[in-house]
C-alpha cells in the first residue's frame, strides 16, 4: 500500500494506515494544506474551489472529505460531482474560482485515488506552489473558519454540458463535416466518467454511438491504462459492430486512443500527432509534447514549418513551455491533447472533436490517416522500487556508460542514439523507474528497452 506525496498532488491506495496510504485522515490533512494554500494566494472576503470526481469507488467518501475539510476553512465549494479533469479546469476558469480540486488516481487501478490540485486559472501547479502546500501539511498548522464563517457547498452538475458547448464553438471543430461523414463509433468509457461525457459529446456531433463499459460505477472493466494488451473488447466490438473506428480514455478522461476500423491501435503516441497535423494545417505555429513522447511529432510540425521543442515529464512542464514558445499545440505523447485556444490541460474530449473533424475532412479510413504518419514503434517499461534501490545512481551510471551518446538531464536521463532512443526516469505517480524507448520497429525498441534493463540490473546486482 502507497501514499505518495508530491508537487503534482497526493496519490495513494484506499485503506490501510495512516501516513503510508490514501486514509481519511490524510485526504483531510491534504485538503487544508490545500486550502491554506489557496487562501494565502490572496487577501479577500471569500474564497471559490471548484471539485470534480471520476468515478472509481472510493470518489464519493473521498469528495465529501475534502469538500467538508475546505467549508470548515471558510472556504465555499463548487460541486461538479461526476465529472472529468478538463470539465473541472474548464470550470475553475469559467467560475473565476480560486482553485480546483479533481478527485481521480488517473488510469490506476480501482483500489487507488488522488487529490489533483489546480491554481485559479484551471491549470496544475507548479513546483514551487505544491512544495508549499506540502510544507503546510507537515507543519499541521492550518487555521479554520469559526462557526460564523463557514463555507457552504453548491451542486453543479452542468458543467459537463458547458464544457462540451465550449468545444463545440471552437473554429476548428467542423460540426457540419463530422455529421455528414455519418460516423459510427465504438466508445470504451473504462466504467467511469468518460462513460456519461464522451457520447454526450459524440451525440452533440451527430456520431452514431456504440456504448462499451460506459455505466459509471467505478468497476473497471480492465485496466484503466489505454494501452493495446487492456483493450481486446474495444478492438473485437469496433470489427463485430462494423464501426469506423473505437475511442477510450482513462477513468478521469485526460488520455485519449483510438482503434482504426480494422480493430488495430491507433497508437496512442499518434493521437497527438493526427491532431497537430490538422491543428498545424490550420493555424501554422509550434508545438511542444514531453521527452518521453515519440519523434513523430517533431517530424509533423517540421513538416507544416514549424519547430518542436520537448519538456520535462508532467502535464505542468509541458504547459510552461508550450507557453513560453506560444505553441499552437501541444501535449504528452500518452494521448493528451492540450488545445490552448479551449484551456491549458489535457483534455481527451477537445481531442476527439478535433480529431473526428480532421478525418471528416480528409474522408479517409482511420488505418489510412495512420498510414501518412512516420513510423516508430514504443516500448514502455518499468523496474519496481524498493527501498535498497539507489535511483539517482542508476540514473548516474547510465549516463555514464552512454556519455559519448546525445545526453539530456532534465528529467531523468534521455540517451538520443541516430535511429532510437531510450529515457529513464523515477515516476511522479508510482514507486517506479519508467523505462521508454522509440526505434523504427517493434523489435528493435523491445530489445533496446530490454538491454537497458539488463544494465540496470548488472548496476544494482538484481
Amino acid at each position: 500500500m502507497t501514499l505518495i506525496k508530491s508537487i503534482s498532488g497526493i496519490r495513494g491506495t484506499i485503506g490501510g494506515t495512516q501516513g503510508e496510504n490514501l486514509t481519511p485522515i490524510d485526504a483531510v490533512k491534504y485538503a487544508a494544506a490545500y486550502g491554506s494554500w489557496v487562501k494565502q494566494q490572496r487577501d479577500k472576503d471569500t474564497y471559490r474551489v471548484v471539485v470534480g470526481r471520476d468515478a472509481r469507488i472510493s470518489g464519493h467518501m473521498v469528495q465529501q472529505l475534502v469538500m467538508n475539510t475546505l467549508i470548515g476553512m471558510g472556504i465555499d465549494v463548487i460541486d461538479l460531482g461526476l465529472s472529468t479533469t478538463p470539465t473541472v479546469e474548464v470550470a475553475v476558469d469559467l467560475e473565476h474560482a480560486d482553485g480546483g480540486i479533481i478527485l481521480t488516481a488517473s488510469h490506476n487501478p480501482k483500489q487507488w485515488n488522488a487529490l489533483k490540485l489546480l491554481n485559479s486559472k484551471g491549470e496544475f501547479l507548479d513546483a514551487a506552489a505544491g512544495q508549499e502546500i506540502l510544507d503546510i501539511a507537515a507543519a499541521e498548522n492550518v487555521n479554520f473558519a469559526e462557526v460564523d464563517h463557514l463555507g457552504e457547498i453548491s451542486k453543479n452538475d452542468a458543467y459537463i454540458d458547458l464544457h462540451i458547448e465550449e468545444i463545440l464553438d471552437l473554429t476548428l471543430v467542423n460540426r457540419e463535416a463530422i455529421k455528414k461523414a455519418g460516423f459510427k463509433v465504438v466508445v470504451d468509457g473504462v466504467n467511469s466518467t468518460g462513460g456519461i461525457a464522451v457520447p454526450l459529446l459524440l451525440d452533440a456531433l451527430g456520431v452514431q454511438t456504440v456504448k462499451l463499459f460506459c455505466t459509471p460505477n467505478g468497476e473497471f472493466p480492465h485496466n484503466p491504462e489505454p494501452l493495446k494488451e487492456h483493450l481486446t473488447d474495444l478492438m473485437k466490438t469496433v470489427i463485430q459492430e462494423h464501426a469506423d473506428l473505437g475511442i477510450v480514455v482513462d477513468p478521469d478522461v485526460d488520455r485519449l486512443a483510438f482503434v482504426d476500423e480494422q480493430g488495430e491501435m491507433f497508437g496512442e503516441e499518434y493521437t497527438l500527432v493526427a491532431v497537430a497535423d490538422y491543428v498545424l494545417a490550420n493555424t501554422p505555429g509550434d508545438t511542444v509534447s514531453n521527452m518521453s513522447s515519440s519523434r513523430a511529432l517533431r517530424d509533423v510540425t517540421q513538416k507544416h514549418g514549424g519547430t518542436y521543442k520537448a519538456s520535462a515529464v508532467g502535464e505542468v512542464n509541458v504547459v510552461n513551455l508550450m507557453k513560453e514558445t506560444k505553441a499552437v499545440i501541444g501535449g504528452e505523447g500518452n494521448g493528451g491533447i492540450i488545445y490552448p485556444e479551449l484551456h491549458y490541460g489535457r483534455d481527451s474530449l477537445v481531442g476527439i472533436a478535433l480529431f473526428l473533424s480532421h478525418l471528416a475532412e480528409k474522408n479517409v479510413a482511420v488505418s489510412k490517416l495512420r498510414a501518412e504518419y512516420p513510423s516508430y514503434f514504443m516500448s514502455k517499461k518499468k523496474i519496481e522500487l524498493t527501498p535498497e534501490l539507489d535511483v539517482d545512481g542508476i540514473l548516474k551510471a547510465m549516463e555514464a556508460t552512454y556519455a559519448q551518446e546525445e545526453i539530456n538531464t532534465v528529467d531523468g536521463v534521455k540517451i538520443d542514439f541516430s535511429e532510437n532512443w531510450v529515457h529513464l526516469r523515477k515516476s511522479n505517480t508510482e514507486p517506479i523507474i519508467r523505462i521508454y524507448t522509440e526505434a523504427k520497429s517493434q523489435e528493435e525498441a523491445d530489445t533496446l528497452a530490454n538491454k537497458i534493463i539488463d544494465e540496470i540490473k548488472t548496476i544494482v546486482n538484481l
